[in-house]
Order: C-alpha cells, then structure tokens, then sequence
C-alpha cells in the first residue's frame, strides 16, 4: 500500500501540466498553438521567451525529483518499488488526465526523475549528451536518443544499479514513443561552419 501511494503521488505530480498554466496565467495563451503544438516547456520558450521557458521546465523538472525524493526519505521507498515510482511522473507527464490523457514528451520530467535517483550525476551527463545531440543533429528525436544512449553509458560504467537500468529502460521507451514522429526520419547532420571544417 505504501508503495502504491508514492505511485499515486508520483503519477499525480508528473500529470500536473505546469507548462500549459504557465501559458495560460502568465503569457494569455495556450502553449499549444506553438512549434509542436506540445505541452511542454520549450512551447513555453516560442510562446513567451526565455523567463517563462525557464520556469517551465523548472518546473517540469521538480514534478519529477520531488516525488521521488519524498518517496526515499519519508515513505522509506527503495528496491525495485522505488523503480516504480521513479516511472509514475514520466507517465503523469506523457499521459496526463488534466489534458483528456495526452501530454508532452517528457523531456524535462525526465530530467526530474535522473535527479531524484541520482541528484547530480544523471542530468549532467543527459543535459551535455542532449547539447551536443541538439548541436549536431538536426531532428531533436535523434538528440534525444543519443542523449540517452548516454547516460546508459554512463550508468554501466559507474552505477550499474540494475534499478537504475530498468528505469533507463522504460523511461528511453517512453521517450522513443512520444518522439517516434522525428525517428520515422532518418537522423541528418546540422549544416554548419564548424561541422565543415571539422570534415576537411
């Protein structure tokens, strides 16, 4: 039952479309006539600029950490139940009940989620993997995979929790789902001056 809860919380948290509100109370405007027409942060960035963008995908990031925070140091929640919980705001997000059961990418929850497991290390390693991968390539699909490609990477060498693997996982899965619209396309390589000279 404990575990169920955090689940619950979890989920809850991660379904809480912070980046649409911000749109709605801040800026006057729904997010979702942007870019994508996604409900998530970078929309928030098109729709409003670099302050409300922020503070989206600040808060994006923390629906995910908090939960699993409380989750370790109040609920006593850890094993293959904390695993669990880690998934729950990646799904709030990705299918979210206040928006009819559709959501963003979840990206930034994402992000979230590696802090509360691992606090620094995970979204150091994601967030320089993602820059490059969004330097370099041009469908953000692609960034997205090479970043988690990563932190998998990453997590073999120096934390080969199998917990943490089995999140790596499920959450890569969910991220390949919401992002399968740019991997139907093959992954290009941005045209740029440093990209040319680096290939003579």
């Amino acid at each position: 039952m404990n575990t169920l809860l955090w689940v619950v919380i979890a989920y809850v948290s991660g379904a809480l479309p912070f980046s649409v509100w911000v749109g709605k109370l801040a800026l006057h405007t729904d997010i979702r006539g942007y870019g994508d027409r996604n409900p998530g942060a970078f929309n928030v960035f098109r729709a409003g600029g670099k302050l409300w963008g922020v503070i989206a995908i600040l808060l994006d990031g923390f629906k995910g950490a908090i939960p699993i925070w409380l989750a370790i140091s109040w609920g006593e929640v850890s094993g293959w139940p904390l695993a669990v919980v880690a998934i729950a705001p990646v799904l709030g997000h990705a299918y979210s009940p206040f928006l009819g059961f559709r959501g963003g990418k979840a990206l930034a929850v994402t992000f979230g989620i590696w802090c509360g497991l691992t606090l620094w290390f995970g979204p150091t390693v994601l967030g320089i993997a993602l820059a490059i991968g969004l330097a370099i390539l041009v469908t953000p699909g692609w960034a997205v995979l090479l970043g988690m490609l990563v932190l998998l990477a990453a997590l073999a060498l120096y934390q080969p929790d199998p917990l943490l693997l089995a999140v790596w996982a499920v959450n890569t899965a969910l991220l390949l789902w919401k992002h399968r619209d740019d991997l139907r396309h093959p992954p290009r390589v941005q045209d740029s001056p440093v990209l040319r000279r680096l290939k003579k």
